[in-house]
């Protein structure tokens, strides 16, 4: 009897570590902040009172297609991940999951995310989802390796899910989409800059492209903090003259956290340490759930 529990004990144990690593293969922070854009861009669409079971739908086809991306960013990655600490713990450096797994775990999410979104949404969404894998794989990935311009590419394979949501119920790819990926878009580089100061030694150990490691100074890292945070502001007020739903609530919320954000960036471009770094990448991961909520919710508030 102690046999067979200690036997199923083991086994318990050892299918919690595999979906561990599989759920670790998918990115979830990633995966998490891209569903939150989808989900925010289809209500400011207005499309999910009519069709609420619309966004469910796009919203698991894209986490789907989100995991695909992720793991073949993984397995893509394995050899200069296991060349930086923040990475060298994660499933396929260790060993602990052959690059066949996370191949086959890629491709069936894959398919099924992109068919799913065929089949339960319509073709313009499905082929955004499968542009955004193709960006992330096949061109964001490869480049890393090659050219600061990685950065810009990423960008807007981030920035595309704004447009999976806007689309996914029917909805025309209007200014006000095109707006709301401009400012995620934009959004990234500050992100992305105070990551990359933050990880410039273990970036530079494995070969990897980022702008401090490229410009070590920092100079270079500092001027796109600074002036896309900048570029931000105003960009994140346009909505306000796009629709009579967006009111004064949003104009001056928005400008708040982007000020804000602003500020934080300058004393990054000022004072270039990991310190500084760290406080623009919070206040950078505060600014867009933040604002993106204040344009769901934009209605009620103006």
């Amino acid at each position: 009897m102690s046999t067979s529990i200690y036997t199923n004990e083991r086994l318990a144990s050892r299918l919690w570590d595999r979906s561990a690593d599989y759920f670790e293969l998918m990115k979830p922070k990633i995966a998490a902040l891209e569903l939150v854009t989808v989900a925010a861009a289809a209500f400011v669409a207005g499309w999910v009172p009519e069709s609420p079971l619309t966004l469910l739908h796009a919203l698991l086809g894209t986490a789907l297609v989100a995991a695909s991306a992720s793991a073949m960013n993984h397995f893509l990655e394995r050899d200069t991940d296991a060349k930086m600490q923040r990475t060298a713990s994660r499933p396929l450096p260790t060993g602990r999951m052959t690059s066949r797994s996370a191949i086959i775990f890629a491709a069936v999410t894959g398919m099924l995310g992109v068919g799913y979104l065929l089949a339960a949404t319509n073709v313009l969404t499905a082929a955004l989802a499968l542009a955004t894998w193709v960006l992330y794989v096949g061109v964001y990935t490869p480049l890393k390796s090659r050219t600061t311009l990685n950065t810009p590419v990423g960008a807007v394979a981030g920035a595309l899910p704004i447009l999976i949501g806007w689309s996914a119920g029917g909805a025309a790819l209007g200014p006000m989409a095109w707006v709301l990926f401009a400012i995620v878009f934009i959004w990234q580089f500050p992100h992305f800059m105070a990551i990359a100061w933050i990880y410039r030694k273990q970036y530079d150990r494995a070969g990897l492209q980022m702008s401090p490691v490229v410009c070590p100074s920092g100079r270079s890292a500092a001027r796109q903090a600074i002036g896309l945070a900048a570029l931000l502001v105003p960009v994140s007020l346009v909505p306000v003259w796009l629709t009579s739903e967006i009111g004064a609530g949003y104009f001056f919320a928005a400008l708040m956290l982007g000020v804000v954000q602003l500020a934080f960036a300058v004393v990054f471009g000022k004072h270039l340490s990991d310190a500084s770094a760290r406080r623009l990448m919070r206040a950078s991961v505060i600014y867009l759930p933040a604002l993106l909520l204040l344009l769901m919710f934009s209605p009620l508030i103006s």
